[in-house]
């Protein structure tokens, strides 16, 4: 037997999936709030769908929300962006454990790529622009992931598996209290031989992946509460690149080199109707390039984060006002071009946020917030979100909402990139967006149904412009406006407890007008249709999970070409399926099957995607 197979721990029992009204929306405002009160929309996966799909990547769950796509540049682990609502890879704002975690050494994105489930407790997304909460890069929205509370985790867990393309994946997790004390910690590995990206035949194009988190919360009185969590990620991406002379794809031996540190510390006080907040969090990257062994180039990135919070509660009232500081470091060294393009970055931000939550009646309830940010790079800017929930009764809810959002130039592109010839453009201003939404709900004791309809209009969106005569490229604002609209409708239906089926459908028109008064042309990597459904569940010692995605078609653009051409990506459906078999108390044996139709796709033009793979594993869960 394979020794990552051998893997023994003790754990807390299997998750038990949360009934509806247990559930609890993170960021949807600036307190948690009962999903049913929560004034946006929002999925949300707990940790039994988690532990039931048993999918190894952040990315994969994602994509089976509804109003989200998910581009992935060849093979796991390659460069994964993220799409809510059709808006651009950069507006989608992440937090882990509560820490921004946009990595500002890589043009604000997040870093879906480098992202496990293992040790993830509840994943939340949050569509619509949310930046009069939560600042800059909620344009789009909001993705939320949480590792266990120690307050109610226990125990001991681990899994291991191998499979195809010489994969192995290995996890551990460990939970335990002392008086009012409680620590939680993880650890994981991930790697894989890979397929060859641009399919010619050449070597094919790994990665491996390792992460460990650490969460202590300590509570010496039922009013008071502090914490402290860190995150460490070092992924390794192998991955084909473009010829030096042709500037075409081309089988190279490229390899990125990632690295994600992270940690907070918060308190937070009650007394009367008060709730008083405050917390401090560092985040800090770099991403080393490589051609086989020769460095190219690298790049470095630190956010610092502190603020404060005060809410009042009385009379169906809740009042809110919060204060942040952000500031943000740069860093990029050229070793291929003797540092020609090196450079050192800064810049801060403060804002003040105000939230007025109200339930008027028992059927009609309001949320106003408003956001002022103070920027030192930029023309400072406020955001607006104003939102109405109408619950007349027997399960129905009726919700509307107005929003703003907010993206700040990346430092690529204010200042330039490798190689020399991309200039960046300090005048550039940030990129603003308004919207709405509408949509009706309807929830029995078994079964919720919604639709919602949405529409959003971005202007000083940020563009890559080129100059045929110097050949310098550089960023613009596009003086004309993108229009983003779209329907989203959603069923859950739970029969019994332990069965769970979901599906879901987005029809999207997102469109880019980059020159005031010309036509509007489709936006690139966003499907006008996708439909995804998710199935869970045990039956005495069986349990299976199971998921569908159907990504329709889209349009994408071939830069082995120039000028490059517009390209049409066929549909694909991509389902994953695991089953589990509990061979004795708290031991298990599961396969699993990634793309088991096996379907031939690309998310981005010229970079291959694995076909279907086998894995199989053992999971370990006893006592607590």
């Amino acid at each position: 037997m394979h020794p990552i197979l051998l893997l023994a721990a003790f754990a807390a029992s299997p998750p038990a999936p949360l009934e509806p009204d247990q559930t609890i929306v993170v960021t949807g405002s600036r307190e948690p709030t009962p999903r049913a009160e929560a004034p946006v929309s929002a999925t949300i996966f707990d940790e039994a769908t988690i532990a039931a799909l048993a999918l190894p990547m952040t990315a994969d769950l994602l994509r089976l929300s509804p109003g989200v796509s998910v581009a992935t540049s060849g093979p796991r682990g390659t460069q994964t962006q993220l799409r809510i609502r059709g808006a651009e890879a950069n507006h989608t704002l992440l937090f882990v454990d509560g820490i921004r975690f946009n990595d500002p050494a890589a043009g604000n994105e997040a870093r879906f790529e480098l992202l496990a489930n293992d040790a993830l407790s509840r994943v939340e997304v949050v569509r619509g622009p949310q930046s009069a909460l939560w600042g800059s890069e909620a344009l789009g929205g909001v993705v939320a992931l949480d590792s266990a509370d120690p307050s109610t985790a226990r125990g001991l867990s681990a899994l291991g598996e191998i499979g195809s393309l010489q994969g192995a994946r290995a996890s551990a997790q460990a939970a335990a209290q002392a008086g009012s004390l409680g620590i939680a910690a993880s650890a994981g590995w991930l790697h894989s031989e890979g397929v060859d990206s641009v399919g010619r035949g050449g070597e094919r194009d790994g990665f491996d992946n390792r992460s460990a988190s650490l969460k202590a919360v300590l509570k010496p009185l039922p009013s008071l509460e502090f914490g402290l969590v860190g995150h460490w990620i070092e992924g390794l991406s192998e991955f084909d690149g473009f010829d030096p002379v042709t500037f075409r794809r081309a089988e190279t031996l490229d390899e990125t080199r990632n690295r994600v540190g992270a940690v907070r510390s918060w308190g937070s006080f009650t007394s009367g109707g008060w709730l008083l907040k405050a917390d401090a969090s560092w985040l800090g990257s770099t991403n080393r390039n490589f051609l086989g062994d020769s460095p190219l180039n690298r790049t470095a990135g630190e956010r610092f984060t502190a603020g404060a919070q005060a809410s009042r509660t009385f009379g169906g009232q809740e009042l809110i006002a919060a204060i942040e500081h952000q500031s943000e470091r740069f860093h990029a060294r050229d070793q291929s071009s003797f540092g020609a393009t090196d450079q050192d970055r800064s810049r801060r931000v403060a804002a003040l946020v105000g939230e007025w939550r109200s339930r008027w009646t028992h059927f009609l309830s309001t949320d106003l917030a408003v956001r002022r940010d103070w920027f030192s790079a930029f023309a400072d800017a406020t955001t607006l979100r104003a939102a109405a929930i109408v619950a007349p009764g027997g399960g129905w809810r009726l919700h509307a909402a107005y929003g703003e959002g907010i993206a700040q130039p990346s430092f690529y592109d204010l200042y330039g990139f490798f190689p020399g010839s991309f200039q960046g453009n300090p005048a550039l201003r940030p990129e603003r967006s308004k919207g709405w939404e509408a949509g009706l709900r309807w929830q029995g004791a078994k079964v919720l149904i919604g639709v919602t309809g949405f529409s959003n209009r971005l202007r000083d969106e940020i563009l890559d412009v080129f100059d045929p005569v110097t050949f310098l490229s550089s960023t613009a604002n596009a003086s004309g406006r993108s229009s983003r609209r779209g329907v989203e409708v959603e069923a859950e239906y739970r029969p019994v407890r332990a069965v769970l089926l979901a599906a879901n459908y987005t029809w999207l028109d997102a469109s880019e007008q980059q020159v005031a008064g010309t036509a509007r042309v489709r936006e690139v990597r966003r499907p006008r249709h996708t439909a995804n459904l998710v199935a869970t569940g045990t039956s005495g010692r069986f349990s299976w999970g199971a998921s569908g995605a159907y990504v329709g078609a889209r349009t994408d653009n071939d830069f082995d070409f120039f000028p490059a051409p517009t390209i049409r990506l066929h549909p694909y459906l991509l389902a994953s399926a695991r089953v589990g078999w509990r061979i004795g108390h708290g031991l298990e044996a599961y396969l699993r099957a990634e793309n088991a139709f096996d379907a031939h796709y690309q998310d981005v033009v010229g970079y291959h995607t694995p076909g279907r793979t086998v894995d199989a594993g053992f999971r370990v869960c006893l006592g607590g």
